[in-house]
C-alpha cells in the first residue's frame, strides 16, 4: 500500500464516508494533541497570558463554536468538508481562537481589558454561526422528546459524580472535569440507546459492542479521567501550574465540545 493509499484510507474515507475513527488515525490525532497542548501553552506564555478562571471565561465561546459548527453542517447548512467536521473542524477553531486572541492582544496586550474582548469576540463568530441556523430552521427537525431520556440520565451521572466528590478529594478537587465528562458521556448514552445513533471513537465503540450497551460510557470516563487527574495533581504538583491547568483545559475541551456536539445533533433531527 503506498502513502497516498494509506492515507486515503485511514484519513480521507474515514471522513469521506462518515466510517468513524480507526486505531491509526485516533493515534496520530492522540499524538497531534499533545503537541498542540504544549505548543499553545507555550505561546500563551509568550503573550504573557495566565490560563485562568478569567482565561477559562473568555474561551467558553470558542469552545461552543466547534460542536455548533458540526451540528449544522450535519444538517446541510455548511458543506461537509475534512474543515467542518472533526478533527479538521477543531482545527479550524483553534486558528479562530488564536487569531482572535492575537488579534485583541495586540490591541489592549495581557491586562484585565483582554478578557472580556476576548469574549466578545467570540460571541461574534457564535452569533454568525446561530445566524445561519436561524435562517435555514426550515431544515431543522427537533427531537423534543430527546430531553425525556436527557434529564433524568443526565440527573442520575452528576448526582453519582457528586456522591463521588463527597467521598474523594481527587473527584472534588477536579469536579468540573467528571460532570463535564459525565456529561459527554450521558448525550453519548442517550443518542445511542434510544436514537439508534452509533460510537465513532474506536475503543468506545468496541466496549459497547462487548457490553451490549452505551452505559458502559460512564466507565470508560472514569477509568480514563481517574489517572489522567491523579497524575496531573501528584505526580505533577510541583509543575508550572499554568501547564497543569492548560491540560485541564484541554480535558475539559474533550469532553463538553463532543457532549455538546452530540446533544445538538440528536436534539435537531440529525440522520443516525
Amino acid at each position: 500500500m503506498g502513502l497516498q493509499e494509506f492515507f486515503q484510507k485511514y484519513f480521507i474515507d474515514p471522513i469521506k464516508y462518515n466510517q468513524g475513527y480507526n486505531p491509526v488515525n485516533t493515534l496520530t490525532y492522540a499524538v497531534i494533541l499533545g503537541i498542540a497542548v504544549l505548543l499553545l501553552y507555550r505561546f500563551l506564555k509568550r503573550l504573557n497570558v495566565r490560563v485562568d478562571e478569567r482565561f477559562f471565561v473568555a474561551l467558553m465561546p470558542y469552545i461552543f463554536l466547534g460542536p455548533l459548527m458540526r451540528a449544522i453542517t450535519d444538517i446541510g447548512m455548511l458543506p461537509r468538508t475534512y474543515l467542518t467536521v472533526s478533527p479538521g473542524a477543531y482545527f479550524v477553531i483553534a486558528a479562530f481562537a488564536i487569531a482572535a486572541l492575537l488579534m485583541v492582544w495586540r490591541h489592549v496586550g495581557p491586562g484585565e481589558k483582554l478578557y472580556p474582548l476576548y469574549r466578545d469576540v467570540g460571541f461574534l463568530l457564535v452569533g454568525g454561526l446561530l445566524f445561519i441556523l436561524v435562517i435555514n430552521l426550515d431544515k431543522v427537525n427537533f427531537r423534543w422528546e430527546y430531553f425525556k431520556y436527557f434529564i433524568p440520565s443526565f440527573l442520575a451521572a452528576e448526582f453519582f459524580i457528586w456522591l463521588l466528590s463527597k467521598r474523594f478529594k481527587l473527584v472534588r478537587n477536579n469536579s468540573v472535569l467528571f460532570y463535564t465528562h459525565f456529561y459527554d458521556a450521558t448525550t453519548t448514552f442517550v443518542g445511542i440507546q434510544f436514537f439508534g445513533y452509533w460510537e465513532q471513537h474506536v475503543l468506545a465503540r468496541t466496549l459497547i459492542n462487548l457490553t451490549g450497551t452505551a452505559a458502559v460510557m460512564y466507565l470508560i470516563k472514569l477509568a480514563v479521567l481517574i489517572p489522567v487527574v491523579w497524575i496531573l495533581d501528584v505526580e505533577m504538583k510541583d509543575e508550572d501550574p499554568d501547564l497543569i491547568n492548560f491540560v485541564k483545559l484541554a480535558m475539559f475541551i474533550l469532553g463538553f465540545g463532543p457532549g455538546t456536539r452530540n446533544l445538538l445533533i440528536t436534539l435537531m433531527g440529525v440522520g443516525t
